[in-house]
């Protein structure tokens, strides 16, 4: 039987053109999506069980195990959210508040400044569809969609027909590839790769802003300035241009400021706007729900009537000064993307994981919950990459409990 269209919460693209077939209440054909939503929809490959001390047990006494950790520690953390849908991260924020700990995600470590800075107007955005329709130069900076997000090109920025872009990418669209490699999407993109060498991200901003203000741009790494010119005058006569930021260019960044100045320069004779490569389907939900409840769309810390907001508020921070005792990771897997030494010092505090599948996190933690796949055992709202907020639907029945009942049970407990 096919069923569709459906959600992929494959990444933070969230296709929404899905088809699939069921059997016996089981995925067995995955239609439309990419080898990455494939894998996502048919299902874990493992599991999550539910533990407490690593020995099997009842979901009903792992969650009076997590309350009792969360109830006992001094100082809690809650992390994750990424991979969780809007309802389960305000139930989040509310369990964070009600234990008087920290909660961040996964952005104060990747494409937080970028988002924060869409959402204090610092930096000009738009939707994928008006990408699809409008857009007619696209900058791919530090990004490589090819593999990060299979179906970009072909669905929103490069290869489509849009209503104002009927003639696709052989003639209506140029697509530009800033990277320190030549990546797959740059073999894509030809003669229109800019390679730059590895932290020179800010010093190539520098030199398109000259060449932009008709002046002769210079860079240490000896690019031709003729090629700087001419892709400055590319951009000038953009009707409606894109920068899609990858982790290439935000990690790449001290500060944003040498960004802020490009965009502000391209918008005096074109119209220029951004969208982080954001990677988890809802990372870019949990910023938009704790920007709404505190200001801040990270690294924060509750405390009865008062927020604090900080650095020394991040997961980094908190593990390698030794203050968190206790760790709640929803939709998450910490200990496999923080760098070594602090991954080593978290393994050391007591965890406990709330995910479908089992991962390096979970087989180190106290306690370990099996919740519901969203977007395929349950449903719910998440917020795409271009901040359009997006309804999930259930494919397959579950007895398997949502993020948000396990978060809310919890909350009873405590």
């Amino acid at each position: 039987m096919e069923k569709g269209p459906f959600v992929c919460t494959g990444c933070a693209l969230l296709c929404d053109d899905i088809s699939v077939e069921l059997q016996n209440n089981n995925v067995s054909r995955v239609d439309t999506a990419c080898r990455k939503g494939v894998s996502r929809i048919k299902g874990c490959i493992s599991p999550m069980p539910c533990t407490v001390d690593g020995k099997a047990t009842d979901i009903n006494i792992a969650i009076k195990g997590a309350a009792s950790v969360l109830k006992a520690a001094k100082h809690p953390l809650i992390f994750g959210h990424g991979n969780s849908t809007l309802e389960a991260q305000i139930r989040a924020i509310e369990l964070a508040k009600k234990l008087n700990g920290h909660i961040d995600d996964t952005s104060s470590f990747c494409q937080g400044p970028l988002v924060e800075a869409i959402l204090y107007e610092k930096l000009p955005t738009c939707t994928l569809d008006e990408v699809r329709h409008k857009a007619d130069v696209i900058i791919f900076w530090g990004a490589d969609p090819s593999h990060s997000h299979p179906r970009h090109l072909s669905m929103y920025s490069y290869f489509p027909r849009g209503k104002q872009r009927q003639r696709g990418w052989e003639e209506d669209r140029t697509a530009v590839v800033v990277d320190v490699r030549k990546s797959d999407t740059a073999t894509v993109c030809g003669d229109m790769f800019y390679e730059i060498p590895i932290r020179a991200d800010s010093e190539f901003m520098e030199s398109l802003v000259s060449a932009l203000s008709n002046k002769v741009p210079k860079t240490s790494f000896n690019m031709d300035p003729k090629r700087i010119l001419e892709l400055a005058n590319i951009l000038k006569k953009a009707e409606f241009g894109v920068v899609f930021a990858g982790l290439g260019m935000t990690y790449s960044l001290d500060s944003l400021e040498p960004l802020f100045r490009l965009m502000s320069k391209l918008n005096e004779t074109s119209k220029f706007h951004l969208i982080p490569m954001v990677g988890q389907y809802n990372m870019r939900g949990f910023d938009h729900n704790l920007f709404k409840e505190t200001g801040y769309i990270n690294r924060v810390h509750f405390s009865g009537e008062s927020i604090d907001h900080g650095p020394n508020h991040s997961i980094v921070e908190l593990v390698n000064n030794n203050i968190v005792d206790a760790v709640l990771i929803i939709g998450s897997d910490p200990l496999a993307s923080l760098p070594g030494q602090v991954a080593k010092k978290l393994s050391k505090i007591s965890l406990i994981t709330i995910d479908p599948c089992e991962n390096l996190t979970s087989r180190k933690s106290k306690v370990t919950i099996p919740s519901a796949l969203s977007g395929v055992e349950c449903g719910g709202t998440a917020v795409r990459m271009d901040g359009v907020e997006v309804t999930l639907k259930q494919i397959i029945d579950s007895n398997r409990l949502t993020d948000e009942q396990i978060i809310a049970r919890i909350m009873e407990e405590i």
